[in-house]
């Protein structure tokens, strides 16, 4: 009986031996292909607001300010009253100046009765030549000093209109940086009064350095610009401080003559309409503009990227479904995705996710995905 069991325990030991081990499964990984993409290539400018017309209210002539004819911060209409400047002293040089020419018509009535006396006298040698001539200066003189009269009349009249300033635009009206009774003019130093500005359109003012301003050119001498002239009027977007962006896209309306030499650099300017007056004059933003367009751009997600002090890297699938370590050159990011310049071709597999449990030379079974990016989401 022992002997029995022992035989039946030695049996069972060899079957379980000599059995075959279960083999391990292939692990599986989600993948994506490799594909190319005409992608934009997108840059972003920082510049500051201004309206379509920004115009200082002045006054002309010095004086004391008597009242103000508007609302603060309220729009205005062309030709507005805005400010009146005591006229008493612009009255009374107005005064002097019609008194002057008063006498100055007196004089010329005279010397021409002295002319017309004197004429027909010479005409038969009546009165000596010098009084003739005598006369015929003095009628000159007198119509002389009378147009002088009138002109200065005539600045005196203009000086008096001076103190009533009026709206040169319609549009809104900002603080004013002078008060009733405040001395105001042009000495000792000229003060603005206010300022108007017409807000229907925004402008833009922004600058590129001349390392952009050279890259600009070459993408407009480019035979891709030379034959979509219409990439170079691409719509701009102008971005605010909290992210939103401007409902109406603006356009590119003006490049200056020259590089600053102080810094380097260009200023440019896009105009945005702005029916709805949202944004005002002296606001920083954003301004957000396509300046070519990459084509057969490899594009994938940034999530298969690996970075190592400064180098980046991605495992990619060869047609035997192995790992390999693959080196890459990035150039930009649009969005979660990252634009690829070297190191990966179309059609290749790369993956997606587990970066950190896979190794070069690994079996994997390859999980084909289609990626879900931000990008794709709003692009539907």
């Amino acid at each position: 009986m022992k002997k029995t069991l022992a035989l039946l325990i030695l049996t069972g030991l060899f079957s379980a031996c000599s059995s075959p081990k279960p083999q391990q499964a292939t692990p599986s990984y989600p993948v994506v292909e490799v594909k190319t993409e005409n992608i934009p290539i997108v840059k972003e400018f920082v510049g500051q607001t201004y309206g379509l017309f920004d115009i200082a209210i002045r006054a002309r002539v010095d004086g004391y300010l008597e009242n103000l004819h508007f609302k603060e911060g309220g729009r205005v209409k062309k030709g507005q009253l805005l400010y009146t400047i005591d006229p008493a002293p612009f009255d009374a040089k107005v005064a002097e100046a019609m008194s002057k020419v008063a006498e100055a018509k007196t004089r010329v009535v005279q010397a021409k009765s002295d002319y017309q006396r004197y004429k027909p006298l010479s005409e038969t040698n009546a009165v000596s030549q010098s009084d003739y001539d005598a006369a015929v200066a003095n009628l000159g003189a007198a119509e002389a000093a009378l147009e002088a009269s009138n002109a200065s009349l005539d600045y005196a009249k203009i000086q008096q209109s001076y103190t009533r300033i009026f709206a040169p635009i319609s549009g809104i009206i900002g603080r004013s940086e002078a008060r009733e009774s405040d001395y105001v003019g042009m000495a000792p130093n000229p003060v603005v009064l206010n300022t108007i500005s017409r807000i229907d359109t925004i402008l833009v003012r922004f600058s590129l350095s001349e390392l952009e301003y050279l890259e600009f050119i070459k993408y407009a001498k480019s035979k891709n610009a030379v034959a979509n002239p219409q990439k170079r009027d691409a719509d701009i977007e102008l971005i605010f401080a909290d992210g939103s962006v401007h409902p109406y896209p603006g356009k590119l309306d003006f490049v200056d003559r020259n590089i600053d030499p102080t810094t380097g650099t260009l200023m440019l300017q896009a105009s945005f309409p702005n029916p709805e007056s949202t944004v005002r004059p002296g606001q920083f933003a954003k301004l957000r503009g396509t300046v070519d367009i990459e084509n057969d751009a490899i594009l994938i997600p940034q999530k298969c990227v690996q970075e190592i002090q400064g180098q980046y890297n991605v495992f990619v699938v060869n047609n035997e479904n192995k790992i390999e370590f693959r080196e890459v050159t990035v150039a930009q990011t649009i969005e979660d995705m990252w634009v690829i310049s070297s190191g990966l071709k179309a059609g290749e597999k790369i993956i997606l996710e587990g970066l950190n449990s896979v190794r070069t030379g690994m079996t994997i079974q390859p999980d084909l995905t289609q990626f879900k990016s931000v990008r794709t989401t709003k692009a539907q």
